[in-house]
């Protein structure tokens, strides 16, 4: 994603460019893709701005909101579960004999 051009010294010098590259980076990261999916995406070195346009993109974050979606969705569910679940056993902590108690005795 970012290229760096080796010195005879054997440092790295970047770009003056290396400054937006990151931003743009950090704006994907920021958005949940991978490194993986940044360095794929069809129009990542035209894109310089965040609300240029590419079709390519668009559907690219359309997908990534509707798996946010459904995982928020997942947590949510699970959430409401372990709230009913935490609810139901200390309703009931004190019919029941603790599980050390009953092993030793």
């Amino acid at each position: 994603m970012i290229t760096a051009f080796r010195l005879d010294n054997n440092y790295s010098e970047f770009d003056d460019s290396i400054s937006e590259a990151i931003n743009t980076i950090q704006l994907y990261l920021n958005l949940g893709l991978t490194t993986n999916q940044i360095s794929a995406l069809p129009c990542r070195s035209r894109v310089r701005q965040k609300d240029e346009y590419c079709e390519a993109l668009l559907q690219i974050y359309e997908t990534k909101l509707n798996e946010v979606i459904r995982q928020k969705k997942a947590w949510d569910e699970a959430q409401v579960r372990l709230e009913k679940q935490i609810n139901l056993m200390k309703e009931n902590r004190d019919k029941w004999v603790p599980v050390e108690e009953e092993e030793n005795g």
